[in-house]
């Protein structure tokens, strides 16, 4: 064999080689944000069940309050089912909604001293806050997965590869901009 025929295969070997390699690097993008996805879902579902025990505990002292006990009941219906459609937009929307009504709930738990004294409200107070601070961690980490892989997949050459093999951009995990605002403790006590 000829010196040219050597480096033209040598040149062809090492083409495909690289586009191996960003087929493989894309193929890796994609499967880390369904594994960010996934801890994120853990979590969801771990405050999910914990919930209802929140809503029972609270019933037992707040008689007045149903409607915040609703609020709450409905946000978490709303949060479970666009998480069982991994819409992102819809839960993060849906996260917000939950997150405020909480938020409500446990401010007006302020006014409750034999609740804010249970035993059950305080270890189910600490689980859900604890959850929702590992939440917010993992959605920082899941938007950095999906941000990777969506900066991936537009760059040359990788957009190449991406578009021969449909590979899609995700969408971010975003709550609403409400989520960013300070709170109305005021409102929240009538005040």
């Amino acid at each position: 064999m000829e010196i040219g025929m050597m480096v033209f295969l040598a040149i062809i070997v090492f083409v495909l080689l690289y586009l191996i390699m960003l087929y493989n690097g894309l193929v890796n993008l994609k499967h880390s944000v369904a594994k960010h996805l996934a801890n994120i879902d853990v979590l969801l579902k771990q405050r999910h069940d914990e919930l209802p025990k929140l809503v029972e505990t609270c019933k037992q002292y707040m008689q007045y309050e149903q409607s915040t006990l609703e609020k709450v009941i409905l946000a978490r219906q709303q949060v479970a089912s666009a998480q069982a459609s991994h819409d992102m937009k819809a839960l993060g929307l849906a996260e917000s909604g939950l997150r405020s009504s909480l938020g409500s709930l446990f401010a007006l738990a302020e006014n409750y001293p034999e609740l804010k004294a249970d035993g059950v409200f305080q270890n189910l107070h600490s689980r859900i806050s604890a959850l929702e601070n590992a939440i917010a961690d993992r959605r920082e980490v899941y938007n950095e997965a999906v941000n990777n892989n969506n900066v991936r997949i537009e760059q040359f050459p990788d957009v190449m590869i991406a578009r021969l093999f449909n590979f899609q951009a995700f969408d971010l995990l975003q709550f609403d901009k409400a989520e960013l605002k300070d709170v109305d403790v005021k409102s929240l006590f009538g005040n």
